[in-house]
């Protein structure tokens, strides 16, 4: 067992020489001089990936990526793939994984280790990640404007932009550009989640969840306001949580309510933070790995260990398909991988430390972060005494109807437990509906308590 979960230190080793790490000078100040900000739109995307593609043509050149829905699509089936008659160029399996070790994680390594089911079909990397104008015009308008305070805990002088550091000098700016990542103004969704047995029984569990972000609310240190009801399985059917994240979450951290049926009241919740299991999946998961990341990063220390080139799972169109049973895709050990989609990508790489003083049942946190989404698509979690102990995979994909690059779906495996989580699947539910209209009023106590009566 021990050779599938290397200790802190094989695993950092192995992290810091992994191929195709780029030197980043770290400065202490997050703001982007103006002689950086032209670069966006240039050489860099208006999000600050790296426009041009590699050397090999392997990753090609960002085009714009897909900001239009395609004729005669229909949200009710899924999102369509627009890459349908791609075929896998290769795939990695335990037998052959070696060969593909510096392109890979160390979470990865252990599941087609550990899973005989595990493997990654490999497909044509297609960059599809695209957002709206307005967009990249917030971003650029204030990236020269925006800092970090108190040792990168608190970002500053932030108003609309998605994107606050789009060349990142430290960790926990990346780590921030994920947490800030556009979404949508607004976003509905009904999702299952599924808790699996090691022989891949599993319970069902639905919930319905709405979020207005901050360039919906227009409360100037508004991040988001989110509020989620479960409808299964019956024992928390009618549970209801209600979480305000702002942008500077030292000076007004995370408020957070629940709802419970049984008394009809509301309580505060300061512990639906951190590292708090989540809510119906069986301890698996915490409340700071659900969207991947979330949360103030102030129990961590961040490091930026550089930018390589990584196969992660991307363009999983497929996984949303309206044609799916949940029967389909949730099997014993792991998801079903046929049905997920592996591209190569360059990715940000970042370790986070659990600060001295600290308390976390994470000892350490490594995160793969798309360059052209911001996006997390893969993290290994480390438990107390340095050893590999969860590892999560973000299924995304283009939703070229909002636009936005998001999740399609996850799944989180306890390689100590064998057991995993699965997250955010839609198949059986209603569409996710993006930009809708919500209002700030409808987040508050009050309206969680008439909710529930």
């Amino acid at each position: 067992m021990t050779d599938l979960m290397p200790s802190l230190s094989h695993t950092r080793t192995l992290v810091l020489t992994l191929a195709g790490m780029l030197a980043i000078a770290l400065t202490a100040s997050g703001k982007t001089s103006a002689e950086q900000l032209e670069r966006l739109g240039k050489d860099l995307t208006p999000v600050g990936a790296e426009r041009a593609g590699n050397k090999d043509g392997s990753i090609p050149a960002w085009s714009g990526g897909i900001v239009k829905a395609p004729a005669g699509f229909d949200p009710g089936k899924g999102w369509a793939d627009p890459f349908a008659a791609d075929k896998p160029l290769f795939t990695i399996t335990g037998a052959n994984a070696d060969q593909y070790k510096d392109k890979l994680a160390p979470g990865q390594l252990a599941l087609l280790k550990r899973y005989p089911t595990y493997k990654m079909n490999v497909y044509p990397t297609r960059r599809s990640a695209g957002y709206p104008d307005a967009v990249y015009n917030a971003i650029k308008a204030e990236a020269g404007k925006i800092d970090t305070g108190n040792d990168g805990d608190s970002v500053l002088n932030l108003s609309s932009s998605t994107v606050p550091f789009p060349l990142p000098n430290t960790g926990v700016e990346v780590m921030w550009n994920h947490v800030f990542r556009y979404r949508g103004d607004t976003l509905i969704r009904d999702q299952t989640e599924f808790p699996v047995q090691t022989n891949g029984a599993f319970t069902p569990v639905k919930r319905h969840e709405e979020t207005i972000f901050g360039t919906g609310i227009k409360n100037a240190n508004a991040l988001f306001y989110f509020r989620t009801t479960y409808k299964a399985p019956s024992n928390i059917a009618g549970e209801a949580l209600l979480a305000h994240d702002f942008i500077d979450q030292v000076k007004q951290p995370r408020a957070a309510w629940v709802y419970n049926p049984g008394t009809r009241r509301v309580l505060r919740a300061p512990e639906v933070a951190y590292d708090t299991p989540r809510n119906g999946v069986d301890g698996l998961s915490t409340v700071d790995d659900y969207d991947a990341f979330n949360g103030s990063p102030d129990r961590f220390e961040w490091k930026l260990v550089g930018k390589k080139e990584m196969i992660i799972s991307y363009n999983n169109n497929r996984l949303t398909d309206k044609t799916l049973k949940y029967s389909d895709i949730i099997k014993p050990g792991t998801m079903n991988q046929d049905l997920v989609r592996y591209e190569l990508h360059r990715v940000w790489v970042v370790e986070g430390s659990l600060k001295p003083g600290k308390n976390h049942v994470y000892r350490k946190r490594a995160y793969f972060i798309d360059e052209d989404s911001w996006q997390i698509a893969h993290a290994d979690l480390y438990d107390g005494r340095g050893d590999l102990w969860r590892v999560l995979e973000v299924f995304g994909l283009q939703y070229y109807n909002a636009p936005t690059y998001f999740i399609g779906g996850s799944a989180q495996y306890d390689l100590q437990s064998r057991r995993y989580v699965s997250s955010g699947l839609t198949n059986e539910e209603k569409p996710l509906q993006f930009n809708v209209a919500l209002k700030p009023a409808d987040f508050t106590p009050d309206a969680l308590r008439r909710m529930g009566n």
